[in-house]
């Protein structure tokens, strides 16, 4: 989960008015409302200075608002239905466009313009897919983060384990250190947390799980699901740390150096350099070294299962959206400048979870300074290795539903959350795999028949 979705329950909506810097242009065209899910305070900061650029070019002002994530759906009900829309959406998650695209809310004219006008072939193809429906764009794939394992390299190389890429080399390595007060892995549990549902989905994923069928069938209980249910919630009963374990408690437990892996954003990259003092690696050895549990971190993105032909990596897209009833003139010109001059500036925020989707910032993705109150490249902190995997992640990013078109039931799911109910289920040993996968399907095909 990115880390702007834990500040979120802080403000569920902050309006910053940027006045018209060089509104006396003579290419004055009036004002926009633009809506960010990036509300962090020096995220909000950054957006000002590069809007207040875009209005000295152009004349056309911008009132930017920060909606807070797990606000979002009742906020664009609540503004479709009084007729305040905002000319564009930022920052906005995949399931978020699908609600959108369900609910018709959509321009999907300019979309396609703003592409074609960059360059079609600078952008990510899979990230233009998954914003697609039939082949057309919903929205302006604007950047993405993934899903990872980390695991401790000096902890494998000692015990000569293999770096955790799949489901058996992950059970081996979780069940050879756990113990001695380390646990082999510490997952997130807690049945009401969409911490939860990403690191199964991420798992899942790499098994072959999937939401639905390409018909929209729900198949949660599938083999390759039945399998990820039990492989996720071993884990947790035999070599994980006792409890509901969430988002922070994760975090935590493996920056105080007492497991061996995890499974986290790519968020957690400059906390775990060191780079944010709200959230510093606690470890013994962290005290005198703050760039030490990076050094001695290694990172998986993708996992393969046992019923899968290929490796796969959960992933999040986040678009640009501009609404049916926008300006559409001006929108058009200011989602343009934001994925073309103000780009840089734009992923710059925060690299460590947005990686580009226009693949000519690639390069320059790697050297841009990530962290609060010491910035480094993460390419000072990783090996080539890893830094390559993150910034073409995009074009393997994998996610439920939304290849099927069922992107409103995946949005819907991470609100009822009916999956992590079923795996603390298994886990306190109430359910089998199976029947929590029976469950599991039954939920999500209830949340299914609700669906408009």
């Amino acid at each position: 989960m990115p880390r702007k979705a834990t500040a979120a329950l802080a403000a569920v909506l902050l309006a910053v008015t940027l006045a018209a810097c060089g509104g006396d242009s003579e290419d004055q065209t009036g004002a926009i409302t633009v809506w960010t899910e990036e509300n962090l305070p020096d995220r909000m900061n950054a957006q000002k200075a590069v809007i207040a650029d875009f209005t000295r070019e152009t004349g056309i002002r911008v009132e930017l608002v920060g909606v807070a994530e797990d606000q979002f759906s009742q906020l664009v009900t609540s503004a479709a239905a009084a007729g305040t829309l905002p000319d564009v959406i930022g920052a906005l998650p995949l399931a978020s466009v699908r609600e959108m695209e369900a609910a018709d809310l959509l321009d999907t004219e300019t979309p396609g313009r703003i592409v074609q006008s960059l360059g079609r072939d600078s952008f990510s193809a899979r990230a233009l897919e998954l914003v697609s429906t039939d082949g057309t764009l919903l929205a302006v794939p604007s950047d993405g983060w993934a899903q990872l394992i980390l695991y401790r390299k000096d902890l494998f190389e000692k015990a000569g384990l293999e770096p955790p890429d799949t489901y058996e080399r992950l059970r081996t390595a979780a069940e050879r250190l756990n113990g001695d007060g380390m646990a082999g892995i510490t997952l997130g549990i807690a049945p009401r947390d969409p911490f939860t549902a990403q690191s199964f989905e991420h798992i899942a994923l790499a098994n072959g799980c999937e939401l639905v069928d390409g018909s929209g069938n729900v198949t949660l209980d599938s083999p390759q699901c039945v399998r990820a249910f039990q492989f996720y919630s071993d884990l947790i009963r035999d070599h994980s740390v006792k409890g509901a374990q969430n988002l922070d408690s994760t975090r935590a437990t493996y920056f105080s150096g007492k497991a061996a892996m995890t499974v986290w954003s790519s968020f957690i990259l400059d906390e775990l350099a060191g780079l944010r003092n709200d959230t510093l690696p606690s470890c013994a050895e962290c005290r005198t070294d703050r760039g030490w549990l990076a050094e001695n971190t290694g990172v998986v993105t993708a996992l393969r299962g046992p019923d899968a032909s290929e490796p796969a990596q959960y992933g999040e897209i986040v678009s640009w959206a501009i609404p049916r009833e926008a300006d559409t003139e001006a929108a058009e010109r200011f989602v343009t400048y934001m994925m073309d001059e103000g780009y840089e500036r734009w992923i710059g925020m925060a690299p460590e979870g947005k990686f580009p989707t226009r693949t000519m910032f690639r390069d320059r993705w790697a050297s841009l300074p990530a962290g609060v109150d010491d910035k480094r490249p993460l390419s000072e902190v990783y090996p080539a290795e890893v830094i390559d995997a993150l910034r073409t992640g995009t074009d393997s990013f994998d996610r439920w539903g939304i290849p099927q078109g069922q992107g409103k039931l995946a949005g819907a799911i991470m609100g009822e959350l009916p999956v992590p109910k079923a795996l603390a289920a298994v886990v306190n040993g109430s359910q089998t795999p199976q029947a929590a996968a029976a469950r599991a399907k039954a939920d999500v095909e209830t949340i299914k028949r609700g669906i408009r």
